[in-house]
């Protein structure tokens, strides 16, 4: 009796093995570098925009919210600054513009230490009752500024300056508050001696800018022209 064969079993809806399409050994194709242009104007497109609205009170670059008695946030080396060149910002802000200037000064930024940082931005007003506003550099930090500072200190304990809250909570860096202030409310007048600050404050149209130069302060941007 011969030995029956075995006969081979027919696979039945055989699959063969394939990868995942998110297996890592996949390479993808490279794109066409042609196309590169329309897909990235494509991926621009599906965006969402976020376009700031025109404040209504400017007529293109034009700042029609200016007026005296302007408004002036003071940066923290602009009140040095006015220091080593012994100018007295209350008298030389007049005679610059010309009018009465409740000037606005800013917390202290680099390089002042950290235990200055925190502070809010001052307000310098010229009104005839100044207000009683508590001193927002603490006490425990001011003694430890040293004498380079000490002026600048008791500059700014004059009763005259006037804190304005930071416009966001736990914002220590002076620059960004500035900007962020002038960007919500078009009326401030912002001084300054920081060359990267004033580019900031550039590309926000109706803000203008005051620096020293010669000894003297200058007012660039302002709406009624140059003053010197």
């Amino acid at each position: 009796m011969g030995k029956q064969k075995k006969g081979k079993t027919k696979a039945f809806a055989a699959v063969k093995r394939m990868i995942s399409p998110k297996d890592a050994r996949i390479k993808k194709p490279a794109p066409n570098p042609n196309q590169l242009p329309k897909l990235e104007r494509q991926r621009k497109d599906a965006e969402v925009r976020n376009v700031a609205q025109t404040p209504a009170s400017l007529f293109f670059s034009h700042n029609m919210s200016l007026g005296p008695p302007y408004h002036v946030l003071i940066d923290t080396n602009f009140i040095n600054f006015s220091i080593q060149n012994k100018l007295d910002i209350m008298k030389s802000l007049m005679d610059c513009l010309y009018a009465k200037a409740p000037s606005r000064g800013c917390h202290p930024r680099a390089p002042l230490p950290a235990a200055a940082r925190g502070a809010l931005l001052s307000r310098w007003t010229a009104f005839s009752h100044p207000p009683r506003l508590p001193l927002s550099w603490p006490a425990a930090g001011r003694p430890k500024l040293g004498p380079k500072y000490r002026v600048a200190l008791r500059l700014a304990k004059d009763p005259r300056f006037e804190r304005l809250p930071a416009m966001r909570q736990g914002n220590e860096y002076a620059d960004d508050d500035l900007v962020e202030r002038v960007t919500a409310h078009r009326i401030y007048i912002v001084a300054t001696c920081d060359r990267d600050l004033k580019r900031r404050l550039r590309k926000i149209p109706g803000v203008p800018l005051i620096s020293i130069k010669e000894r003297k302060y200058q007012v660039e941007r302002m709406p009624e022209g140059q003053f010197g």
